[in-house]
């Protein structure tokens, strides 16, 4: 047979498949979360199988912890308000979890991956699959007891670190909300007006707190400092925030030396002493410094938090967990709330961009611009660490919003 007559190799078929996947990922009737697959696999060529499979995994010991924090706020909820405890169905709407999701995937994967894909990242058990009974009979899949007790303690490390995670990221993010006296994200299953909601947000809160205390108790003393730490540099960023205002009503009545300021201090600001985790490139990224301090130190110290109690991460996945939660808070956040913000005088990189640009159209191109800086690099360092749930993610909150709710937008 002739090289013109042979049949063609399949060699274009990955590049084919990713295309029509590129091409059906932007198909709107599609869910958000099977749009954010395809993309994912239109973009890196991982289909992320086996992270999909631990995201149930993850789903189930995640609403665990949170059943097992909301007992108690739920108890004592009907107590203050002296209704039945079955009447009472405590609820608290918050995307703060998400990235104890994604780490909680990885660390899961990476510890089959080094075992063998055969663990079970709940029960710390081997799953032999239709065939179980025969390769039970023969041994343990090849890996030694040793791994294997090895594997499980380190599994179960990282189930207690994630549970204190994720109830110090509520109880912190609920003070948040108290302080700010936003109190619509509190949900009770019984009527409420105002005021009361106000008393169920402090009575949520301090019983969290209380249920924090006893799970750091558990842990060595860094995993606290590390905690702490992180809630120090979040609430110096929070104290700038009288001044950003000025900025901001200064800068919109025409003050060419406040407009300069948002420029220089909020959208460029540099760090004094930059991170190790960006490099060079990345500390040019726009608004990094200010929404570092805002929200992506707090995922830093997250990170930390794992690292103290003995648990590895990867900085390249930390950066991807940091780039995706700043990208949300811009793109889902801050985008949405834009009316709010810019009505009550609240700087954000969102607010900033109608600041600073020429014209709302112009805006509008730098707010997009400016996500996918964050949310690409967060799907790039996803890939670069085989994780898949992560760069799912990344790609999630792409999707997930619109410029809809901005002037100028579609």
């Amino acid at each position: 047979m002739s090289d013109a007559t042979r049949r063609p190799t399949t060699e274009g078929s990955p590049r084919l498949r990713r295309r029509v996947a590129g091409s059906a990922a932007a198909t709107e009737p599609l869910p958000t979360a099977v749009r954010a697959v395809l993309g994912y696999y239109a973009d890196t060529g991982d289909l992320a199988v086996d992270s999909l499979e631990l995201k149930r995994h993850v789903d189930t010991f995640l609403d665990r912890v949170l059943q097992e924090a909301f007992d108690p706020v739920e108890a004592a909820l009907a107590e203050a308000f002296e209704v039945p405890r079955a009447d009472v169905a405590f609820a608290y709407d918050t995307k703060l979890t998400l990235p104890a999701e994604l780490t909680l995937s990885h660390l899961f994967g990476r510890v089959r991956a080094e075992t063998t894909p055969r663990l079970h990242p709940l029960t710390g058990r081997l799953d032999f699959g239709p065939l179980g009974l025969l390769r039970g009979l023969r041994g343990d899949d090849g890996v030694t007891r040793a791994a294997l007790v090895d594997a499980r303690e380190r599994l179960s490390t990282i189930r207690e670190v994630t549970r204190l995670v994720v109830v110090a990221l509520l109880d912190g993010d609920m003070r948040d909300a108290i302080n700010d006296e936003e109190y619509g994200d509190f949900d009770v299953g019984f009527a409420v007006d105002d005021a009361e909601r106000a008393r169920v947000a402090e009575v949520a809160q301090t019983t969290l707190e209380r249920r924090v205390e006893e799970l750091f108790e558990q842990f060595p003393d860094a995993v606290r400092e590390r905690y702490d730490e992180a809630v120090a540099r979040s609430e110096a960023h929070q104290n700038r925030d009288p001044y950003f205002r000025e900025l901001m009503e200064r800068a919109e009545a025409g003050d060419e030396a406040a407009l300069t300021a948002v420029a220089e201090e909020y959208r460029d600001a540099t760090f004094e002493d930059p991170p190790e985790l960006f490099d060079e490139t990345e500390l040019e990224f726009p608004y990094l410094r200010t929404q570092y301090g805002r929200v992506g130190v707090i995922y830093h110290g997250m990170i930390e938090m794992y690292r103290a109690a003995g648990i590895e991460i990867e900085p390249a996945f930390e950066r991807s967990i940091v780039f995706a939660i700043v990208g949300a808070q811009i793109w889902l956040d801050d985008v949405d709330d834009y009316h709010a913000d810019a009505a009550e005088g609240q700087l954000t990189p969102v607010t900033a961009e109608y600041l600073l640009a020429d014209d709302e159209a112009a805006a509008v191109e730098r707010v997009v611009a400016i996500t996918d800086r964050y949310l690409d690099a967060a799907k790039a360092y996803a890939a670069a660490t085989d994780s898949g749930l992560a760069g799912i993610g990344a790609d999630y909150i792409r999707r997930s919003g619109s410029t809809a709710p901005l002037p100028g937008g579609e």
